[in-house]
């Protein structure tokens, strides 16, 4: 009875998104990057099958996974070629007998040295290279994870889980915002298949964006004919994941692990697999073999998008794109490192993109 009334809820709450209000598209995007290298380095495909602390970003419902003792994970990425640098921390504490599990996740998002040439210009019209001065732009998120086993019994497993995240994002001096938004989500095992739903930014997230500039900025915004922002509100609308994996067997050291999931937006339109004017459908998929739980390979594919092709100088031909990613990892007692290697484009000129992740389970002393 209480699966069924988590879907009752659910449903209850994503109802009046359906009806596609006004949301800023690809709002918050810093947080779809994704969380540790074995997710990325599986093409994003989690939703059903993360066991371990990263549950806190993909599947809060997930962190039950997390038995015994505290796990500690951290991941570090660069982007565009060390232009953008994200960051990736987590704790997952389990409580009262393994029955829940408390996380809390943070992330940053950052480019940093940008140039600000507001001053470049002088009054008389001569160039100063000299006023140029940098920036940085970051944003953050801190995710506060709560996950309850439902059933335990019959070779069933299920559970639910939630986030509160607070979100803190600043440019320079010129602008800083704060929001706040609600995770949910289920998760349901039996034998070897697992069943995975997330709803993220459920009840839609806001960001409240204000602005500073001093006298001097404001009149060079002016004289540029540039607006001066004083005040701004950001909606995310809700996003629905649907996860399925199966843990096949091929013999007594080996396994492969296979997800598939599917991302459900309700902003409009994307250029996604399936888009209409209210609902966008974007498919992902994972590998995993695993040699005796202890060494890791990985494969997936995810983010497919139409792109013009290269070479077309009409520019009227149009092909498929997808983000291919691989992976590897190995486990020794209580130590797990990751690697995922991807690239953001499947053009001529990838942009690649290397994935260090580590997860440390905190072993309990024994009393004597």
């Amino acid at each position: 009875m209480r699966i069924f009334l988590f879907f009752k809820i659910l449903l209850f709450l994503l109802l009046p998104c359906l009806g596609f209000s006004q949301f800023r598209k690809y709002s918050n995007e810093f947080l779809n990057i994704g969380a540790g290298a074995r997710g990325l380095g599986m093409g994003a495909s989690q939703a059903a099958s993360v066991s371990d602390g990263t549950a806190g970003y993909w599947n809060p419902a997930a962190l039950v996974g997390v038995q015994n003792a505290p796990s500690v994970n951290l991941m570090h990425a660069s982007y565009f070629d060390n232009i953008g640098k994200y960051d990736f921390g987590n704790v997952a504490i389990p409580v009262d007998n393994n029955k829940r599990v408390l996380g809390l996740t943070v992330l940053r998002f950052a480019v940093d040295d940008i140039p600000n040439t507001l001053f470049l210009v002088e009054p008389d019209g001569s160039i100063n290279y000299g006023n140029i001065t940098t920036f940085s732009s970051a944003d953050y998120a801190f995710l506060f994870s709560f996950a309850q086993k439902i059933t335990d019994k019959d070779g069933l497993k299920t559970s639910f889980g939630a986030n509160a995240k607070i979100i803190y994002r600043k440019v320079g001096h010129f602008a800083t915002a704060w929001g706040f938004g609600i995770d949910a989500g289920f998760k349901m095992e039996k034998n070897r298949w697992s069943l995975g739903i997330v709803a993220k930014d459920l009840t839609t997230t806001f960001n409240a964006w204000s602005f500073h500039f001093d006298e001097k900025e404001k009149e060079v915004l002016y004289l540029t004919e540039n607006a001066i922002p004083v005040k701004s509100t950001e909606l995310t609308s809700p996003r629905l994941t649907v996860g399925n994996s199966y843990n096949f067997r091929l013999g007594k050291s080996v396994s492969l692990l296979a997800e598939a999931d599917l991302d459900f937006t309700f902003d409009g339109q994307r250029n996604t697999v399936i888009g209409s004017k209210t609902l966008s459908i974007d498919p992902h998929a994972g590998l995993e073999a695993a040699i005796k739980n202890v060494f890791f390979v990985r494969a997936g594919i995810s983010n497919f998008q139409q792109a013009l092709a290269d070479g077309d100088t009409t520019n009227q031909k149009k092909v498929w794109i997808y983000q291919p990613s691989l992976g590897a990892g190995f486990k020794l007692n209580n130590v797990s490192i990751d690697y995922a290697f991807t690239n953001l484009a499947n053009q001529s000129n990838p942009l690649y993109t290397h994935v260090f992740s580590l997860k440390i389970d905190l072993i309990k002393k024994k009393k004597k």
